[in-house]
């Protein structure tokens, strides 16, 4: 079983059946599912999106400063932390949320050597903001986080049930991998996570897991090494 994982989630899966904001059921779905694996004694940090409230690239497509844009996107990333902060600790589980931009009265700021203490205590960490700099998605944020507190491994919650050679949603003839290399990820432009964040991966031999989050009891067997969804891996 992983010791130490980095859970990286995505804002939209939160839409759930709405067009808009947070599905409530959703929400509590994910709560449970890492609650079953913290109470396995696995020291659990996340990351998620905030692009089913603000994304700060197509609002830059629309017209508005890619900065500003950017920097709102931080933001919403934050209301969704806070929206997972609290479903977890109604369910008993002891959190601590930090932010890569100061805002004191809602979340602790970033420091890696109090991060790595809360998870050594036992507590659920989630990394909001991003990184806090424009121009890098919630992708780099997780490779970065997963970096500074040497997680196992990166968990990429998503909506398939991992990496194929095509998109699944739209060619049903599309091929799973069980395995696969980063190497051959980046040799044939698989999208698994954006360059940047990749980059920092393979820089730091940090495997990844892309997983379907929405099937329950899949983070569990994903954290106890069991054969669900793809892992990428490095040569060495």
């Amino acid at each position: 079983m992983y010791k130490r994982i980095l859970l990286k989630l995505s804002g939209e899966a939160l839409l759930g059946e709405q067009g808009h904001g947070i599905d409530g059921k959703v929400l509590e779905a994910y709560a449970d599912e890492i609650r079953l694996v913290h109470e396995q004694g696995v020291q659990v940090a996340i990351v998620i999106g905030g692009g089913n409230i603000f994304r700060g690239m197509k609002a830059a497509t629309d017209g508005m400063d890619r900065v500003q844009g950017d920097y709102m996107g931080m933001l919403a990333t934050m209301i969704n932390s806070m929206a997972l902060q609290d479903a977890l600790e109604q369910k008993g589980v002891a959190t601590r949320l930090q932010s890569a931009i100061r805002m004191e009265q809602i979340a602790e700021p970033f420091i890696r050597r109090r991060a790595v203490r809360h998870l050594e205590k036992g507590r659920v960490v989630i990394f909001g903001a991003g990184t806090g700099n424009p121009y890098f998605t919630t992708d780099t944020a997780g490779s970065l986080r997963a970096i500074e507190i040497e997680a196992d491994v990166i968990l990429k919650g998503t909506r398939v049930d991992g990496v194929y050679d095509k998109d699944p949603e739209k060619n049903p003839d599309a091929v799973k991998f069980d395995r696969i290399t980063g190497d051959e990820v980046l040799s044939r432009r698989l999208s698994v996570m954006d360059l940047t964040a990749f980059t920092l991966c393979r820089d730091n031999r940090t495997n990844i897991i892309v997983f379907d989050m929405g099937k329950p009891g899949n983070l569990l067997k994903v954290v106890k090494k069991e054969a669900v969804g793809t892992l990428v891996e490095w040569d060495y």
